[in-house]
């Protein structure tokens, strides 16, 4: 025979129940980790599987002031226990103009547009100049800064990012100077002077393709900074800093010359700044191999960037 069931038992108030120790630094008594607490909970970082991954400009920009930082340290370390100090970014273009205008001014007597040499040639060896310097400090972030890539996470592209900003200054600092020597020789600029920003932009994202194709690859093959050096040197006499890009005769040869993305770049700056004849229509062909060499260049960087940690 079956007894009758048991009662169930009365409820317990709040205040009768026995309280629970709270967990101290996120672990119980017993030293376990509490559950639900941030500051014990695991997180997993996983490779991507993708190959494209995109990027994620939201969380690039949150980290906006480490490439600030970065970009900081490397416009200090430049001119530190230099006797010239930021004199530098004009004594660079400068050695470079007097020795161009000696040579191809005076003796192979190069056509300038109708403008004195030295004013011809000054700005396009500035722009020249900050990209080249900028192209090879980008190769070299990632390799510089191998501790950073390897113990803290950050968006990988900013390393390259940071390294075109210090040269912005120099920049500034020599087209400065460029409108005193414009200014002494009597050369003015036109309307297009409102479109020079924009040449600096398209000189930025030139330096900035360059410089992820070099980063990643610099991060593998280590040839690369042996090899730069070599390919700016060809690079600077391939590009219209020390002629005129007109001597380039029209026709297929002038459209595969147009294939260097520096040839919109300093027809573009001499339009503005020294009312020179306005760019051809085959410089729209150099600014597409811009825009695809960036494009083709973060794709390559973030396919990359899943193994520089181990290969760095």
């Amino acid at each position: 025979m079956q007894g009758k069931p048991s009662a169930p038992p009365e409820p317990v108030s709040p205040a009768e129940q026995e309280p629970q120790p709270e967990p101290v630094g996120g672990r119980t008594p017993g030293g376990e980790p509490a559950r639900d607490d941030p500051r014990t909970a695991w997180v997993v970082n996983r490779a991507p599987t993708a190959r494209w991954q995109g990027v994620d400009l939201a969380e690039a920009w949150r980290y906006r002031e480490l490439a600030y930082m970065l970009a900081l340290r490397t416009f200090k370390l430049r001119y530190r226990q230099t006797f010239f100090g930021i004199a530098w970014a004009l004594l660079q273009p400068l050695v470079a103009l007097a020795i161009f205008a000696v040579i191809f001014g005076r003796f192979a007597k190069l056509p300038a547009d109708g403008i004195p040499y030295a004013v011809f040639v000054f700005p396009a060896l500035c722009i020249w100049t900050y990209v080249s310097t900028a192209v090879s400090a980008a190769s070299l972030e990632l390799v510089s800064h191998q501790e950073l890539v390897t113990k803290v996470y950050f968006p990988r592209v900013l390393a390259p990012v940071s390294a075109l900003l210090p040269g912005i200054v120099d920049l500034v600092i020599s087209l400065s100077l460029a409108g005193v020597l414009m200014a002494a020789t009597g050369v003015a600029p036109g309307p297009a002077i409102l479109l020079l920003p924009m040449w600096i932009l398209l000189s930025c994202l030139v330096a900035l393709g360059s410089g992820l194709w070099l980063a990643a690859l610099n991060v593998r093959y280590r040839d690369v900074r042996h090899t730069l050096p070599f390919l700016l040197q060809t690079w600077l006499f391939v590009s219209p800093v020390v002629y005129s890009s007109s001597l380039i005769e029209d026709g297929w040869l002038r459209a595969l010359y147009s294939l260097n993305p520096m040839v919109a770049v300093i027809d573009g700056l001499r339009w503005s700044l020294l009312d020179a004849p306005a760019p051809p229509a085959y410089d729209l062909l150099s600014g597409a191999v811009t825009i695809l060499l960036v494009v083709t260049g973060l794709v390559y960087f973030r396919a990359s960037e899943r193994k520089f940690a181990d290969v760095i």
